[in-house]
């Protein structure tokens, strides 16, 4: 059943109001083509609750995304970036990233620029710099559903060195206002490789604003640095854009409901009696958690980002012995959901969440050390 402007159809209702279906919804594949966007194959997907674009050619990532015309990611300066223009060395990959509702870091490295085993790596890794290879379009009917499906597939691979390909399939309802998303991670080469995938998904104004919060099944935190400390306390409330704010970063353990579901989500009370945007996702399969709270003046974001390592650089992981790998021919699944609350959905989020965590106050960590040495047994 497709629900739209408030009334319930049936296909064939449906059919019989309008003479195709791209009047109300749909998937379309085109081109940007100006500027240091040019060349970028962009799908545009509407459910006539959500439209937004994923740049096929830059890791199949969700750059704008709209809610009836309100936007929901965060935009960088750089916009689009062609993935010719990327710069993998130290922190260059900021001059192509985005933001968007959703950056894919990874695949065999990501966070802080580092020194591993010799090797030198930059900011978050490659993936989202790669265009894809679309192997599946598609916009049906199952039954009274009309489902669109996105599905692509890209690569990090080099002779002699790591040959591991991610297929990711994005799929969208008419009239609903979720996303899933998921991921298929294989290593088709025949040597284990390191494993490293962050999901940075960054939410801008209006929904980020002065008295916005962030809700999540938070169980314990830990500030990454002395910039994070100062205030830490008020990790999960939102003010207005500061001059000269510094980035502060914070590293969550989650409790999870039954079925191993970890919840979180940015809700403004304020916008509309209340708008706000959840991510969904597996523990098992996505055992950290970052939040990224950048207050400052045009950088104005908060990131939800769900990964299975810390962003302190590869070369910790390893330290740590919570870096992961991927063994030849191996494959592993990873699955997000991204939707909408809206008005009274915003409180019965928020008793979700208190039911998981049984509305006990998050314990912050004074250390990163003692909160890996506490959490490491989840992280494997």
């Amino acid at each position: 059943m497709v629900r739209l402007y408030g009334r319930d159809f049936k296909k064939e209702d449906l059919l019989r109001q309008i003479g195709s279906i791209d009047q109300v919804g749909g998937i379309k594949i085109t081109e940007l083509s100006s500027g240091f966007e040019r060349g970028v194959r962009i799908a545009i997907i509407r459910t006539g609750e959500l439209s937004f674009l994923v740049a096929v050619d830059r890791g199949m990532d969700i750059v704008n995304a709209e809610y009836r015309g309100i936007p929901l990611g965060w935009i960088s300066p750089t916009g689009i970036i062609a993935p010719s223009f990327y710069e993998p060395e130290g922190l260059g990959w900021l001059r192509g990233f985005p933001g968007g509702l959703l950056t894919t870091c990874g695949l065999t490295y990501m966070g802080a620029p580092t020194i591993d085993s010799g090797e030198h790596l930059g900011l978050h890794g490659r993936v989202s710099y790669a265009p894809a290879n679309l192997v599946h379009v598609d916009g049906s009917w199952n039954k009274d559903d009309y489902e669109m499906t996105l599905e692509g597939e890209v690569k990090e691979s080099k002779v002699f060195e790591p040959n591991v390909t991610l297929r990711r399939n994005i799929t969208a309802k008419l009239g609903e206002r979720t996303i899933r998303i998921r991921d298929r991670v294989t290593n088709q080469g025949w040597q284990t490789q390191p494993l490293m995938i962050l999901y940075h998904i960054n939410i801008g104004f209006p929904i980020v604003d002065n008295g916005s919060k962030f809700i999540s099944t938070t169980r314990t935190f830990v500030p990454r640095d002395l910039e994070a400390l100062e205030d830490a306390e008020n990790f999960a409330n939102m003010h207005d854009p500061k001059s000269g704010y510094r980035e502060k970063v914070y590293f969550h353990d989650m409790l999870t409901d039954d079925d191993g579901n970890v919840y979180s989500a940015i809700v403004n009370k304020n916008l509309l009696g209340g708008l706000g945007i959840y991510v969904k996702y597996s523990k098992h399969e996505l055992p950290r958690f970052t939040e990224w709270k950048m207050m400052g003046e045009g950088t104005y974001v908060v990131g939800m980002e769900p990964a299975n390592g810390l962003v302190l650089g590869r070369d910790k992981e390893r330290t740590w012995r919570t870096l992961q790998y991927i063994k030849p021919q191996e494959t592993r699944d990873f699955h997000l959901e991204l939707g909408i609350l809206v008005g009274e959905e915003v409180e019965y989020f928020e008793e979700k969440v208190n039911k998981i965590t049984r509305g006990v106050r998050p314990e912050m960590v004074r250390t990163v050390e003692e909160f890996v040495s506490a959490t490491k047994a989840s992280s494997l």
